[in-house]
């Protein structure tokens, strides 16, 4: 019994899990758009955090004497053609992205939509017969 009632129950309970829901209405669609800005936000003021955490740990290492000390430890070999090696670019500094300010969209759907739409003869003829 219980080999049948598993897959029956199963077969009944696919249909309504695969159902469609429902459209969200503008004010969902306005608060998924704000949640999305300011998880952008969010991972914008993550990135600028850990770079000033970076620049004060490279700023110790220099400081405590660290990178003095890795390169006696290993001596980078000279060019063989005796020109120097260029200079390692400067890393970008850290930017601020500032406080949260979230300025939503203008939607101007509605009379875009209206202007798209064919119009409406005003009555229909009449049918003689």
């Amino acid at each position: 019994m219980k080999h049948f009632l598993l897959p029956a129950l199963m077969a009944l309970a696919v249909p309504m899990a695969m159902a469609k829901l429902p459209s969200p209405d503008d004010a969902a669609k306005a608060k998924a758009a704000e949640a999305a800005a300011k998880t952008a936000w969010q991972g914008k003021v993550d990135a600028f955090q850990l770079c000033k955490s970076q620049d004060r740990v490279a700023a110790h290492y220099r400081k405590t004497g660290g990178a003095a000390a890795a390169k006696t430890a290993a001596a980078p070999a000279k060019p063989a053609s005796g020109a120097a090696a260029a200079p390692a670019a400067a890393p970008a500094p850290c930017v601020d992205p500032g406080p949260f300010v979230y300025k939503p969209a203008v939607v101007a759907a509605a009379p875009a939509a209206s202007a798209a739409a064919p119009a409406k003869p005003a009555s229909a003829p009449a049918k003689k017969g």
